[in-house]
């Protein structure tokens, strides 16, 4: 028999203006068909705004609009949700920025200040083991503007030269330095980096860690890796499942037909598809503790709900929270 404590739910508060933006955009587009009308930038950041605040847009490639939350992981799933209602009316929309590598070669305006990109250089050290790219940023004219500005232009070179997604997924620390660091490379290059350091992870692993209780037990944990926010963007839904296991070795740790059984329970948890995510699991003084997320607007939760009441070997508990940037895991990633 399971107990469940549920906070409330993680419903998007954003449907009502998400529903007046695409009752809008139609006559938007019709503007638009004509051209660039000195209001509708005005019109736009309106409507986008009050999706929330923080939301970016831009009109293009091509036919096409992206409303984006920056590469904020707390932003992902709500330009996620603006994205399902979009209409196919022969334009492009988009949840994240994708990569435009002819920008590169370009001119940008920050501020009072016209970079020209042909200049820009990085210097890129591959991380295998966090499976992440560290960026080091340099061009000329980092020598006249503040460190700010510096990122602005950095992160926007990286989306245009990988997508908004892929920098979330595998760039790691970035840095900006006013000389030009050794065997640094055209941004361009760095798809090819990100293709080699990503290709071993096209099917994700588990890492697993021993440790110790409190009570000085053996423990282990399982981290899903690589785990990416951006692979599951409606999945903002924290769930903890607690299952204690009825057989265990002197140390604590689950034997069969326990194994089994949390196995079997977790096969099941797989087979509900995109709709949750197991990330990780940490076993130890006869209880396991899976931590998943779940699009709270897919079922998931509920099928989960129900998989941990038919949990026979003791009292499951299950417990949920509104976390749309992940914050659950931090203690969890590499």
């Amino acid at each position: 028999m399971g107990f469940f404590r549920r906070s409330p739910d993680a419903a998007a508060p954003h449907t009502e203006a998400i529903a007046r933006f695409w009752e809008w955009w139609p006559q938007a587009r019709r503007r638009l068909d004509n051209g660039m009308p000195a209001d509708i930038a005005d019109d736009m950041s309106a409507y986008v705004e009050a999706i929330h605040k923080d939301l970016e847009w831009e009109i293009g490639p091509g036919p096409g609009l992206t409303v984006s939350g920056g590469g904020v992981d707390e932003l992902r799933g709500i330009a996620e949700r603006w994205l399902l209602g979009a209409p196919d009316d022969g334009w492009v929309f988009r949840a994240a920025r994708p990569a435009d590598p002819a920008m590169l070669s370009g001119k940008l305006q920050l501020d009072e200040h016209e970079f020209d990109l042909e200049y820009v250089r990085m210097g890129l050290r591959a991380d295998s083991t966090r499976a992440r790219v560290d960026i080091t940023s340099y061009h000329p004219d980092f020598l006249f503007v503040p460190d700010e500005t510096r990122l602005a232009l950095t992160y926007r070179v990286l989306d245009w030269a990988l997508g908004e997604d892929d920098v979330a997924r595998w760039v790691g620390e970035v840095t900006t330095v006013a000389d030009e660091p050794l065997d640094a490379l055209p941004p361009s290059m760095l798809p090819t980096v990100v293709e080699q350091i990503s290709a071993p992870f096209s099917e994700p692993a588990w890492l697993v860690g021993e440790g110790r209780t409190p009570l000085g037990h053996a423990a282990r944990v399982s981290v899903r890796f690589p785990l990416h926010r951006q692979d599951y963007p409606l999945c903002d839904q924290y769930i903890s499942v607690a299952l204690p296991y009825a057989h265990a070795n002197p140390d604590r740790l689950p034997v069969e037909p326990s194994a089994s059984a949390l196995r079997d329970f977790e096969t099941a948890v797989e087979a509900l598809g995109s709709g949750a995510v197991l990330a990780a699991h940490e076993t130890g003084d006869g209880r396991r503790t899976l931590h998943l997320y779940a699009d709270p607007g897919s079922g998931a939760v509920a099928k989960i709900d129900q998989l941990a009441a038919s949990w026979s070997e003791g009292r499951a508990k299950v417990t949920t929270q509104p976390d749309p940037a992940w914050t659950a895991l931090a203690p969890y990633r590499p």
